[in-house]
């Protein structure tokens, strides 16, 4: 993980380079409540990263605000805050003897994190950042399925959906003519009812694949504040961190 940054006109863009064994060739450019992110190889040169910053920089600015351009880097120290089902919440962060990796744990609406003592420099905020992922992830996994039994049996399907969680930055969730159904892992940053939306219009899916006039009508009917609580999850995207 690193900070750069380039000059487009007489705007400073500040971007956060995070790079990738798995990622093969493409390169990702997101922007959210923490500022604008590049995903790449691993192999990549910066030069050429930022080339392909300068590159979309029109659409960068475009999709930011100023806070979004000049954000600092999160550090996870204490007194930063991260969401939780729609909440943001504070971080009490620890030096540890007893623990070889970072540990989350939730309780009573904080974050309390317990960091190696010897896990110092740059690293230690990347490494802090992976333990909130796993944590969002097997909130997730625990979360979801609860909701999904909860909206299910008001859609005229048969089918019970697979759940799986993965790392989607460009989408909440998806689902396949099977029923499987993948959802990003910071869904469970959100509010419940923003969670719930996200839900049946997967489930809708499950009757009809696409997005035509019946299937909007089929989430309307099934939840008929429905198309706020899309505005409102258009709004929460923009800000979500990590």
């Amino acid at each position: 993980m690193s900070h750069q940054s380039i000059r487009f006109g007489d705007t400073t863009i500040n971007y956060e380079v995070r790079r990738s064994a798995r990622r093969k060739k493409t390169v990702e450019i997101t922007v959210n409540g923490s500022g604008v992110l590049v995903l790449a190889p691993a192999t990549t040169p910066d030069r050429e990263l930022q080339a392909i910053v300068h590159k979309k920089a029109a659409w960068i600015l475009h999709h930011s605000t100023q806070a979004t351009l000049t954000a600092a880097p999160r550090q996870f120290i204490s007194g930063e805050t991260l969401p939780y089902l729609g909440r943001n919440l504070r971080l009490v962060v620890n030096n540890s003897t007893e623990v070889r990796t970072p540990q989350v744990r939730f309780d009573h609406w904080r974050f309390h994190v317990e960091v190696p003592l010897n896990l110092i420099g740059p690293e230690r905020p990347e490494r802090i950042r992976l333990a909130f992922i796993k944590w969002y992830r097997t909130r997730a996994a625990d979360h979801l399925p609860h909701r999904i039994d909860r909206w299910l049996p008001r859609f005229p399907t048969q089918i019970q959906p697979k759940i799986l969680i993965r790392d989607q930055r460009l989408r909440w969730a998806s689902c396949s003519p099977d029923g499987t159904m993948r959802f990003n892992w910071r869904v469970t940053m959100l509010k419940p009812a923003l969670i719930d939306y996200i839900i049946v219009h997967e489930l809708a899916h499950l009757t009809i694949n696409n997005h035509s006039t019946p299937f909007w009508n089929l989430v309307t009917e099934t939840m008929p504040d429905a198309q706020t609580r899309r505005q409102h999850l258009k709004e929460a995207g923009v800000h979500l961190p990590l």
